[in-house]
């Protein structure tokens, strides 16, 4: 694919080898005024790559270097993101603007390169995460409109197999149960920053929360109930 050049000079040199690609929403006005924040020296704030809303990719940093996308956050144990991911900025306002639809024009692009950079590297797919799975609580991008299940289709990340919903809360916040722990544990599998403590805590409900948002938009709550339950060990069985 044509990668249009738009180098920015805020990067780095990793510390870590390449493992996770993560995906963003730019949550912006438009797409140039995110390129030029993006490529701003006094932003502090990159990205490897940019999708258009019109399918057009823009490179920025090398994916050799790291870019600086991801924040405090953690996936997987890796608490030092940028060093160890590529990012990718998707064009489109977000939460602040509407969250608009993404377009399908924008998706296959974002499809085409997210597959040639797994290939590159040997990324795992469940290491192919948004900004709101390593950063829960303070990040809610690339959101709930965004396709994760058209991507899983296509080898990028994982998609729960279809179930019956049953959203019947089983715990309270600040509730002990082992069950808890259980959930804490299977997220945790799954790369989320959460400590199996069996305690239902604050952290615990941003994990959850962000797991939703991805795995169940219709819903998020971030209660553990029994279809979000499922839906964890449906994803810890497809690792």
């Amino acid at each position: 694919m044509t990668i249009i050049s738009a180098p920015s000079p805020n990067f780095n040199e990793r510390k870590l080898p390449l493992s996770i690609l993560v995906l963003h929403y730019t949550g912006m006005e438009s797409g140039q005024a995110a390129i030029d924040r993006l490529r701003d020296p006094k932003a502090e704030v990159s990205a490897h790559y940019v999708v258009e809303e019109d399918g057009r990719v823009f490179g920025l940093v090398d994916e050799n270097k790291r870019a600086w996308h991801a924040g405090r956050g953690e996936w997987a144990g890796v608490t030092d993101v940028n060093s160890a991911s590529i990012g990718i900025e998707i064009v489109n306002g977000g939460h602040d603007y509407g969250l608009p639809d993404f377009p399908d024009v924008q998706i296959d692009s974002v499809i085409a390169l997210c597959s040639a950079i797994v290939d590159r590297h040997a990324i795992k797919p469940v290491n192919v995460i948004g900004h709101s799975d390593l950063a829960p609580g303070r990040k809610t991008d690339p959101g709930e409109k965004f396709p994760w299940a058209k991507l899983a289709q296509a080898g990028l990340g994982l998609w729960p197999d279809p179930q019956a919903p049953d959203r019947r809360n089983l715990f309270a916040s600040g509730d002990r149960d082992r069950g808890v722990a259980a959930a804490q544990r299977g997220l945790a599998m799954i790369g989320y920053g959460v400590s199996v403590t069996g305690v239902f805590d604050d952290m615990t409900v941003d994990c959850v929360t962000a797991f939703q948002r991805r795995f169940r938009p219709d819903h998020i709550d971030g209660q553990i109930d029994v279809e979000t339950v499922s839906l964890i060990s449906a994803i810890n069985s497809k690792l």
